[in-house]
């Protein structure tokens, strides 16, 4: 947590400072992996994947001389690499196909059943991740910034909300809400299918 924190206080000081190009480098070269492979995990394409984080670094360096910190700037990367990718698809440049690796599936079954990756055969594995890819893209995103990233319910609906410079604090909370929903739908949905092919 402390390492975010140092992050906000060292980009805020660089933009303060006018040096908007040396804290978009901070910025990245703190979190460029880490975005790279949520949306690796999302899109499942490496030339799509570098497409969308140039546009994200782009869009990051405009915006941040307009940052108002109602959020980490790790959780405003995650917001504009989602809508980067969402522009991106909207454009209709490429086909989106992604493959996401099952990384929490206690989580993610979630039916009271324990299972550590130790005691999971590859084919059982295979076949869980089979399962996840099931879904729609936005599920799949949805569990990545949970489940893989950990991001908080308030910061993920900045990241689903279709303007997030400009919300009320109730606005937030409404779809953070209806996010938490969607997440438990999801992980019943993946509990049913695992039972109907026997994994659990």
């Amino acid at each position: 947590m402390g390492d975010w924190v140092d992050l906000d206080d060292c980009v805020r000081t660089l933009i303060m400072a006018g040096d908007s190009a040396a804290a978009v480098t901070e910025v990245m070269r703190r979190l460029a992996p880490e975005i790279r492979g949520y949306l690796a995990r999302v899109l499942g394409n490496d030339v799509d994947v570098d497409d969308v984080l140039s546009a994200t670094t782009e869009r990051l360096w405009e915006s941040l001389t307009r940052f108002e910190w109602r959020c980490s700037v790790r959780t405003w990367a995650y917001v504009i690499a989602h809508h980067e990718m969402y522009r991106f698809r909207r454009d209709g440049r490429k086909h989106l196909a992604g493959r996401v690796p099952m990384s929490e599936l206690t989580d993610l079954v979630a039916n009271g059943h324990t299972a550590t990756g130790s005691a999971l055969a590859s084919g059982r594995r295979r076949e869980l991740t089979r399962l996840r890819d099931e879904l729609s893209p936005e599920d799949r995103e949805l569990l990545v910034l949970r489940v893989d990233r950990g991001l908080a319910w308030h910061d993920i609906a900045l990241a689903f909300m279709a303007s997030p410079e400009g919300h009320t604090d109730d606005e937030r909370r409404r779809v953070a809400a209806r996010l938490r929903q969607r997440f438990q739908a999801i992980k019943k949905r993946l509990a049913a299918r695992a039972r109907e092919v026997r994994l659990i």
